[in-house]
């Protein structure tokens, strides 16, 4: 075991390297830019959408654009909200924030772009059935060259999109504030989460609806209260993440200084595992979606990074800060002991709600997208079998160490990453025109 732990943890630091950090952050501003700033100029019409204003039952795909947004945010906002936050600030100091800042930003419009094709080249399955996602935009986009590419994206795609992260953080929550054993808890999040995914993506989708809107209000409400409740501090807490964002202070280790390298990539690497794009984990969701206008799905997902990124994860940042609580082993301990600390009577019982809200909606979004990654390589039939093992690398997971999950995940969501921006580069002009066109037709 401590073989594979050192592995993944030499691994995940040649993986995350500057090259990858400013393939992500420069490919989102090239987006941005190319985009004449989606984010900004299409929120409006995002927003019209996402009410179901030009939804149309007869559209190809499986699922609304509501329950593609709402599969794919039950995915992002999360454990990486809530513990890769406090793993963040611990490592990174607070200056790690506003690189998460950064990342959200332009991840709005990497999302807007890859989600777009998501939808553009979408490819039938043995049943008939149109699948969207990194690996189909690569494989029809480019061409049978580009092939390589995709195949790289699915096979890390099994592995980063196995739910060990959430399961691990649960796990190690539940045992040290319940005394409940990580097995115990990997085999009920393995049979609870069984019953779900055997459904499909629709089942998800109708549970993801449900489920997400309910823990996001919760969750919301409750950092907000805190954070009101130290408005006294927030604007020095809010200099401390500028100031230290070229160097800071991390919490771990009494206090040494970081080296900006160290922020920068801590930052960026916690904001993709938590709002994931440029990863190509959305795509897949988005790529369900009913719709004949793929720019209109590339605006839907383009919310995601921003709900997830620049308000959950800025609201779990102060509530941290502006507790002082100490730094923990597992960093949802540490997220729960601020909560516990500013809401002494409900605080703990709020997160625990929350944290398993957000575990098991996570996992089951997951389990579409390592079944999709699966079934690309191996057809419908023969890649279905790969929810057994991503339903038992659940129970596994929770017996794991924090750092040896982490590292393990990294490592394949920057593997996910390259294919994922590389194609979406190459096939940008695309999306280009195809915005142009849209919006001359909506005449917006």
């Amino acid at each position: 075991m401590e073989y594979f732990d050192n592995f993944w943890a030499a691994a995940v630091d040649i993986a995350w390297g500057l090259p990858l950090v400013i393939l992500l952050v420069g490919a989102g501003i090239y987006f941005t830019l190319a985009g004449r700033f989606i984010p900004f100029t299409g929120l409006r019409h995002a927003i019209n959408i996402l009410r179901g204003k030009f939804d149309d039952p007869d559209d190809p795909g499986e699922i609304s654009h509501f329950q593609a947004l709402s599969s794919a945010l039950s995915a992002t906002i999360g454990m990486g909200n809530i513990s890769g936050v406090a793993i963040a600030v611990t490592v990174g100091g607070p200056g790690a924030i506003f690189w998460m800042w950064v990342a959200g930003m332009v991840g709005m419009s990497t999302k807007f772009f890859t989600c777009t094709l998501a939808c553009m080249y979408r490819k039938k399955d043995e049943r008939g059935i149109e699948q969207g996602g990194p690996m189909y935009f690569i494989e029809v986009g480019l061409g049978k060259y580009a092939k390589p590419l995709a195949i790289m994206f699915a096979v890390f795609g099994m592995i980063g999109c196995l739910a060990m992260f959430q399961v691990n953080q649960l796990s190690g929550l539940l045992e040290a504030d319940w005394s409940i054993p990580s097995w115990l808890t990997g085999v009920v999040c393995a049979l609870a989460v069984g019953v779900v995914i055997l459904g499909g993506i629709v089942r998800v989708g109708q549970v993801a609806s449900k489920v997400v809107p309910a823990m996001f209000i919760l969750y919301l409400i409750s950092a907000l209260y805190i954070v009101i409740a130290n408005a006294a501090v927030v604007p020095d807490l809010i200099k401390s993440i500028f100031s230290s964002a070229f160097g800071g202070q991390a919490l771990i280790g009494g206090g040494t200084a970081v080296v900006f390298k160290q922020v920068l990539i801590t930052g960026i690497r916690r904001a993709a595992f938590s709002n994931e794009a440029g990863i190509g984990t959305a795509p897949m969701a988005h790529g369900a979606a009913k719709t004949k206008e793929p720019v209109r799905e590339g605006l839907i997902a383009m919310i995601g990074p921003f709900l997830d990124t620049n308000i959950v994860c800025t609201l779990t940042a102060l509530v941290i800060l502006s507790t002082g609580v100490a730094p923990a082993e597992d960093g949802v301990v540490m997220t729960v002991n601020a909560f516990s600390s500013a809401m002494p009577n409900m605080g703990r019982y709020i997160m625990l709600l929350v944290i398993t809200l957000f575990s098991l909606s996570t996992m089951m979004s997951y389990s579409y997208y390592s079944l999709k990654c699966s079934r690309y390589l191996f057809g419908y039939k023969f890649g279905s079998y790969y929810v057994y093992v991503y339903i038992l690398s659940l129970f596994f997971a929770a017996i794991w160490t924090q750092d040896t999950v982490i590292n393990l995940l990294d490592t394949s969501f920057a593997a996910m990453a390259v294919p994922t921006l590389i194609g979406t580069l190459l096939l940008s002009p695309k999306v280009v025109r195809a915005t142009k066109d849209y919006f001359k037709r909506m005449e917006l």
